[in-house]
C-alpha cells in the first residue's frame, strides 16, 4: 500500500509499556501442564476466545496494571504507524458509507499491547490473536501476531496485515448496526445455531473488509498484489485450515469463522460490489 509513516491516530491507544502483575495465569493456567496449555492456545486461535485468560481470571486475584517505558525498534514503530494509518483510513471509509445511508459512524479505538491486557470483555492475551471487544468498542492487537501471520500461516505483506485489522473494524460496524446484539440473542434463543451464526458474523466482517479494500483501490493507493495478499490472509485463517494445522480432522460442526474458500469469497464480494447490501451473509449466502 502507498502510505506515509509518521502520523498516529487520535483513536490509537498504545499500551506496549503496560504490564499486568497478579492474577493472570496464577489462578488457573499456571497449574496446567505444558500439553494442556498448548491445547488452550490452539483453541484460542481457532475460536477467537481467550481460554487461557478465562482460567487466569478464575483465581479471584485482581491484576494490577504496571506502567513502564516503551522499548521498541524502528521497524516496530513503522508497524504502529501502519496500523494507525489503516485504522484512520478504514474508519474514514465507514464514516462516508454510514453518512450515505443517513447514519452516524462512531469510531472504534485500536489498542496496541504486548502479551496481555485488560478489556471490558475480560483478560485479553496475544495468544488469541487480534480481537474486537463490543463492551468497550475497542480493537486489540499484539503486533507480534503479524510475524506469526507470515511465518506460521504463510500470509505476509502489508495488505495481509491491513485485512486483519479491517476485519476487526468490521465487527465494530456490526456492533453499531445492531447486528452483533441480534446475533447474540439468536444464539441464546437457539444454542444449536450458535456456531452457524458465528460463521455468518465472521464472513460478514470479511465482506466489510472487502468494502474498505475497494475504496483503497478506487483511490489508487494499492500496490500490485495487495488484493492477493488480503485473499491469502483470509484463506490462512479459515477454520478448515486451522483445524488441519492443529493436527485434527476437519469438523464443519465446529466451524466458527468459515472455511478458507468462504472467507476469500466474501472478502471478494465486498471488494467487487462495494455496497453494504452485498454483505448480507445471513440472507442465504454460502
Amino acid at each position: 500500500m502507498r502510505w506515509t509513516p509518521g502520523k498516529r491516530s487520535s483513536n490509537l491507544e498504545d499500551r506496549r509499556g503496560q504490564r499486568l502483575s497478579g492474577g493472570g495465569f496464577g489462578g488457573g493456567a499456571g497449574r496446567l501442564g505444558l500439553g494442556a496449555t498448548v491445547v488452550l492456545v490452539v483453541l484460542s486461535l481457532v475460536f477467537k476466545q481467550d481460554f487461557l485468560g478465562m482460567l487466569g481470571g478464575g483465581g479471584g486475584v485482581a491484576s494490577t496494571v504496571v506502567e513502564g517505558p516503551i522499548t521498541s525498534t524502528p521497524e516496530e514503530e513503522k508497524e504502529v504507524d501502519f496500523v494507525s494509518f489503516v485504522l484512520d483510513d478504514a474508519q474514514s471509509t465507514w464514516t462516508a458509507l454510514f453518512e450515505a445511508e443517513g447514519r452516524q459512524y462512531k469510531p472504534a479505538t485500536l489498542v496496541v499491547f504486548r502479551d496481555a491486557t485488560e478489556t471490558a470483555c475480560g483478560f485479553g492475551q496475544s495468544a488469541t490473536g487480534p480481537f474486537y471487544c463490543p463492551g468497550d468498542q475497542k480493537v486489540y492487537i499484539d503486533l507480534g501476531f503479524f510475524q506469526e501471520l507470515g511465518s506460521q500461516y504463510g500470509a505476509s505483506g502489508d495488505f495481509a496485515k491491513a485485512y486483519v485489522l479491517s476485519h476487526e473494524i468490521g465487527h465494530h460496524v456490526q456492533t453499531l448496526l445492531g447486528t452483533s446484539s441480534q446475533v447474540r440473542q439468536l444464539q441464546s434463543d437457539d444454542p444449536s445455531r450458535a456456531n452457524t451464526l458465528s460463521v455468518r458474523m465472521e464472513l460478514q466482517a470479511d465482506c466489510y473488509a472487502g468494502l474498505w479494500a475497494r475504496s483503497t483501490a478506487q483511490r489508487d493507493i494499492l500496490d500490485k498484489g495487495d488484493v492477493d495478499e488480503g485473499l491469502a490472509a483470509a484463506a490462512a485463517v479459515g477454520d478448515d485450515r486451522l483445524q488441519r494445522m492443529g493436527g485434527g480432522r476437519v469438523n464443519p460442526d465446529a466451524f466458527t469463522h468459515g472455511t478458507s474458500a468462504q472467507r476469500m469469497e466474501w472478502f471478494q464480494r465486498g471488494f467487487t460490489d462495494g455496497r453494504l447490501s452485498a454483505c448480507d451473509t445471513f440472507g442465504g449466502g454460502r
